[in-house]
């Protein structure tokens, strides 16, 4: 929360910091040469057990303030919007940080997270860069130094999606943890548009963030598999591949290890799952979200399939329908396949039938029983 420390790491690349232990809420689908079971654990609430301290030196103004250089805004004056904003400073330089869905953030953190937002604070005071490899967003990304959280950069379409999507998203959040619905939504534990001027240099930077938590989280994961449910362009070269590389494969690269190496599931393992991302998918679709990733890891340890939907702040906006129009244009090749973004619906249907083209079941010997 310091110059040298909170969310504005991102920005410096600072380091350092501490682990704490957090839950995971995503299933966990148990794949051991295709025997397990499916772990699903739903969230619970702990209470509250503390509250964050205000810094003395941190102004808190309403979204959209503007203060006059005569008149200082109020501490803790009232907020017109669910956004607050703070500006705080030190010799060298001036920050400044919005909190997206404030209030809403803090509660839905409070349902998935232990203890209080002290951890989620102590978290983000620390931070790396880290370089996804294998996506194509052309986004910059960063991790807490406890491995707990990732920070994306989001462009200001994905900003203007998620202030309109962000209440439904925690409607429906709040719904799948009160009623124990599975769901396959990696968690957005909060959005924030953060900045600084160096007042001595006059170099200022501002960015637009999103907090994640990190799926693979005390976790060792052998393979990471991103898809989508398309095969247009959907191959990673694989060849010069390094043994510290943190590759992701696509959907083609997974067709081809099943050749040889299937992930198998058993039936209810699978029910699960298929559970999860048709709610998860039709609560998209439903609010026009489309191009979403299901992000799968094997766990060498576990023997499980770790999962998360994540990517889904893009709604189909009118630079994605001309993206799909100019894509499906035979000029530009594709080979007949269709393109990866397609309407919310298309998507949403091509998506669930890659899924389940995807993940095959094996019998057991409860198969058949009780019909």
């Amino acid at each position: 929360r310091r110059a040298g420390g909170g969310v504005l790491s991102f920005l410096r690349g600072g380091s350092g910091g501490s682990r704490d232990p957090s839950p995971q809420h995503n299933p966990h689908f148990a794949y051991n040469k295709g025997e397990a079971a499916v772990r699903y654990v739903p969230g619970s609430e702990w209470g509250d057990s503390g509250n964050i301290q205000d810094e003395p030196d941190v102004t808190v103004m309403s979204d959209d303030a503007t203060p006059s250089p005569e008149e200082k805004p109020k501490v803790g004056s009232a907020a017109t919007s669910p956004h607050i904003e703070l500006q705080f400073s030190d010799s060298a330089a001036k920050f400044y940080c919005r909190v997206y869905f404030a209030d809403q953030f803090r509660k839905l953190r409070k349902l998935i997270l232990p203890g209080s937002d002290n951890f989620f604070i102590r978290s983000l005071s620390r931070c790396k860069m880290w370089e996804a490899k294998g996506g194509k967003s052309g986004s910059s990304f960063s991790k807490t130094d406890d491995d707990r959280f990732i920070l994306k950069q989001m462009s200001n379409m994905e900003v203007d999606s998620f202030e309109k999507f962000g209440p439904q998203y925690f409607q429906y959040m709040k719904l799948c943890i009160s009623e124990q619905q599975p769901t396959a939504l990696a968690k957005i534990m909060g959005v924030y548009r953060i900045g600084f001027r160096n007042t001595q240099t006059n170099h200022a930077l501002r960015q637009d963030v999103l907090v994640m938590e990190n799926l693979f989280y005390s976790r060792k994961i052998s393979q990471k598999f991103d898809l989508k449910g398309s095969l247009r362009n959907r191959l990673v070269n694989t060849t010069s591949k390094r043994a510290e590389d943190e590759l992701v494969l696509l959907d083609e690269n997974l067709l081809k290890c099943s050749v040889e190496s299937p992930l198998y599931l058993r039936p209810h393992s699978k029910h699960v799952l298929k559970s999860a991302i048709t709610s998860d998918s039709a609560f998209l679709s439903t609010n026009l979200v489309m191009d979403y990733s299901l992000l799968v890891g094997v766990d060498e340890d576990t023997q499980e399939l770790v999962v998360g939907i994540i990517d889904y702040i893009r709604t189909f906006t009118w630079d994605k329908k001309l993206e799909m129009v100019v894509k499906s244009t035979v000029s530009l090749g594709g080979q007949g396949k269709m393109p990866t973004v397609v309407s919310p619906q298309l998507y949403r249907g091509r998506f669930l039938e890659a899924m389940d083209r995807y993940f095959l079941h094996v019998p057991d010997h409860w198969t058949g029983l009780g019909k």
